[in-house]
């Protein structure tokens, strides 16, 4: 099976050695998104709400170049600065992810950046 790279300027770019994702047969793995503003690569918002928000922007623009939407996520893995910011996080989440796709939500010392959350996911394209 052909492995084809994903990538939109919707996004942000990839800082670093990767893609922004990769689709294997159906499947499309997304690299962690964090709260960047796809044109100037600023972080965007200072609490975890406001950065919640964008990395789910960030997110969907990634679903939308592949033709799919929130709704054909399998999988988010979550990576949050602060365990102490989980629930506020989740009230942003819950907003987006309503079909409510398995999940992992872990603390991390440090995020790039110095960002507050990153959000990663896998969907299904058919």
């Amino acid at each position: 099976m052909e492995i084809i790279k994903v990538s939109t300027d919707k996004a942000p770019a990839a800082i670093g050695p990767y893609s922004q994702g990769m689709i294997y047969g159906d499947i499309l793995f997304a690299s962690g998104q964090i709260p960047a503003d796809p044109v100037t690569g600023e972080i965007v918002g200072t609490t975890i709400e406001e950065q919640a928000a964008q990395s789910i922007k960030n997110v969907g623009a990634i679903l939308e170049a592949n033709g799919i939407g929130f709704d054909r996520v399998i999988k988010t893995t979550c990576f949050l600065a602060d365990m102490a910011d989980f629930a506020a996080f989740n009230a942003v989440y819950a907003e987006a992810f309503v079909s409510k796709p398995a999940r992992s939500c872990v603390a991390a010392k440090a995020l790039p950046k110095g960002v507050l959350c990153e959000i990663e996911v896998i969907a299904g394209l058919k």
